[in-house]
């Protein structure tokens, strides 16, 4: 393993790791599902919705959505959704942005968003967009770069973009662009993958993406290049999956073409796509298929955006589904 820290790894490495273990991930997705009574599952209730988005779009991306219980899903999901249209995380708590976003990405999964009032949750959003373009949370008023990227997905998978004020959200995201082209939480942040990601999503939604200075992005992108292959989310921090979904898909948006294999982009990029693809596959694998082991635990938020890297970084049956979602399907789905 040591060669791997290093970025040496070779398909000796990997061993049998180098395929992957698609009957073993939607194994452990659908026993963590199904474990309704441990003591992770009760403290986690408060984020469930998102956790199940997660696990239901690595199940898609593999082609194991048919293992769940899709109606029994949709039903409880539903039961998350409050008067003012916006869904908690679980029954019974607040609602809040984040969770109404995953709760329509869960519903389109299973093409059922004509269970829910456009209208109404268009309301929620429009409720929560502050005078200077930006959006809150929920009522407690945090702002940050990810709730304008949730509320512009909103309203788009609703067809409902004309509920809130576009061209002020959108002033508000190129303050938050930095001298090295990245994006922060709000305006004077720092730049960091997570909020990279949210921000050029956010204006490829609102058709703004003229406003991302690309030359200067893609060289902030291939500074995150590791050692050992992956990518990670700001200077001087190590190696994760999730910053590096978010990456991944961020050259994916900026590429000329709708998609474009990341083989081609690392090379304009300047980046090792065989480590990247590689350091994915290493660590996707290490927890006998549960997902990747890096600093954290194996989850299903790391498994579902390991998913997602690789299946942005290979032309495989997983690209070709998102294929399928036309404009703006890798800003909807994750």
């Amino acid at each position: 393993m040591e060669g791997n820290i290093r970025g040496h790894t070779t398909p000796e490495d990997l061993g049998a790791r180098a395929q992957l273990l698609v009957e073993k991930h939607a194994a452990y997705i659908k026993k963590v599902a199904d474990a309704k009574d441990t003591l992770e599952a009760h403290v986690t209730e408060h984020f469930r919705l998102s956790g199940v988005y997660w696990g239901l779009t690595a199940l898609y991306l593999m082609g194991k959505l048919d293992i769940v219980d899709g109606p029994a899903i949709i039903e409880w999901v539903l039961k998350c959704q409050h008067s003012s249209g916006g869904f908690g995380g679980s029954e019974r708590h607040d609602a809040h942005l984040l969770y109404t976003l995953s709760a329509l990405q869960v519903l389109a999964l299973y093409d059922k968003l004509h269970l829910v009032n456009a209208d109404q949750i268009a309301t929620y959003v429009q409720s929560l967009q502050q005078a200077d373009g930006s959006f809150t949370g929920d009522e407690s008023g945090e702002i940050d770069t990810r709730f304008s990227y949730v509320a512009l997905n909103c309203c788009s998978l609703l067809d409902r973009m004309d509920a809130i004020n576009v061209p002020e959200a959108v002033e508000f995201l190129v303050k938050c662009r930095n001298f090295d082209g990245g994006f922060g939480c709000r305006p004077g942040n720092e730049s960091h993958a997570g909020q990279v990601f949210t921000g050029v999503a956010a204006l490829a939604i609102a058709d703004s993406l003229h406003h991302v200075d690309r030359d200067l992005l893609c060289w902030w992108l291939s500074e995150r290049q590791t050692p050992s292959g992956g990518l990670c989310g700001r200077p001087e921090k190590l190696q994760d999956v999730i910053p590096q979904q978010s990456l991944t898909v961020c050259m994916q948006l900026l590429s000329p073409c709708s998609v474009i294999m990341l083989p081609i982009l690392c090379t304009v990029l300047n980046l090792d796509c065989t480590a990247l693809q590689q350091h994915v596959m290493l660590l996707r694998q290490a927890c006998d298929g549960k997902g990747p082991a890096s600093s954290s635990h194996c989850n299903k938020l790391r498994l579902c955006r390991a998913t997602s890297s690789l299946c942005v970084s290979h032309d495989t049956d997983m690209l070709h589904r998102i294929r399928s979602g036309g404009k703006n399907a890798c800003c909807h789905l994750f």
